[in-house]
């Protein structure tokens, strides 16, 4: 598997940037963290403790709780890449993070963005 610089970097070093990006369009943290318990599964407890441990994207998905069964609904482009093509799969799962901030940041409607 390649490594890429993001497996390292540590999630909360980009989840500001996630809300910053959410908040920027009127959207909300809670909602931020609505999309990122919906993909992993994480409490917000875990979630704030895995944000106070600055763990790395990698051990953050690795100690997800459950990827949510729906994620293979995810689907467009992110990153000029198509996420249901991306093969590595740690980066899908970022990319899926990706995928549903960006989505919330263009004003998509929870329900649609939680593939309910």
């Amino acid at each position: 598997m390649k490594t890429h610089r993001i497996y390292k970097m540590t999630f909360a070093s980009v989840y500001p940037h996630y809300i910053a990006k959410a908040e920027k369009k009127g959207r909300t943290k809670g909602e931020v963290d609505t999309i990122i318990h919906w993909l992993t599964g994480y409490s917000l407890e875990q979630l704030q403790q895995r944000i106070d441990k600055k763990v790395t994207f990698e051990t953050f998905f690795d100690e997800a709780p459950h990827l949510n069964p729906n994620v293979s609904k995810i689907t467009g482009v992110i990153c000029g890449y198509r996420v249901e093509e991306i093969e590595e799969p740690l980066m899908k799962k970022i990319r899926y993070l990706d995928k549903l901030v960006d989505e919330l940041a263009k004003g998509r409607a929870m329900e649609k963005i939680l593939r309910v």
